[in-house]
């Protein structure tokens, strides 16, 4: 099965950017892909290698979804993406595919940012129609939108 990429610029230092991304994701994340949609309390990647990436909702509902497998920061995060085809959480990480995010300093003010979304394959059935969902506008480019969306909106500088 192909790898999903999708690449977006922002004119922000890579080390900044690598920091928001992680460190903010509770503020831009769309609640449309989580669980707990407009009561979501949280949702995070704890930045170390083995890091859990969970949600949690009202009266401390918790759902893992994810493990960080490899950070370099500011430079690179892969994560264990632990959500299923039928979009539940996916306990096995060999039934899991893989999500890596490269963030690489383009000029002075300006970061690339690489997604990289692969072996779909390990979700078993349904695995084809789930990369084609990802790779729709309403997929990761949606969820890439609404991190530059915030960035911009918060004026968010050096």
């Amino acid at each position: 099965m192909n790898i999903l990429t999708k690449t977006i610029k922002v004119k922000l230092p890579q080390e900044h950017v690598f920091n928001l991304f992680l460190s903010n994701i509770n503020d831009w994340w769309p609640n449309t892909y989580t669980w707990s949609k407009e009561v979501l309390k949280e949702i995070k990647i704890e930045p170390f290698i083995g890091g859990l990436c969970t949600e949690t909702g009202p009266h401390g509902f918790r759902c893992d979804w994810g493990r960080v497998a490899d950070l370099i920061a500011p430079g690179r995060i892969h994560l264990k993406w632990q959500i299923s085809p039928q979009r539940i959480p996916e306990p096995d990480p060999a039934k899991a595919s893989d999500l890596e995010i490269s963030f690489r300093q383009t000029s002075e003010a300006e970061t690339t940012i690489e997604l990289q979304h692969f072996n779909f394959e390990n979700h078993g059935k349904g695995a084809q129609e789930y990369y084609e969902r990802m790779n729709s506008v309403q997929g990761w480019e949606l969820i890439l939108h609404e991190f530059t969306t915030w960035l911009d909106y918060k004026k968010v500088s050096q």
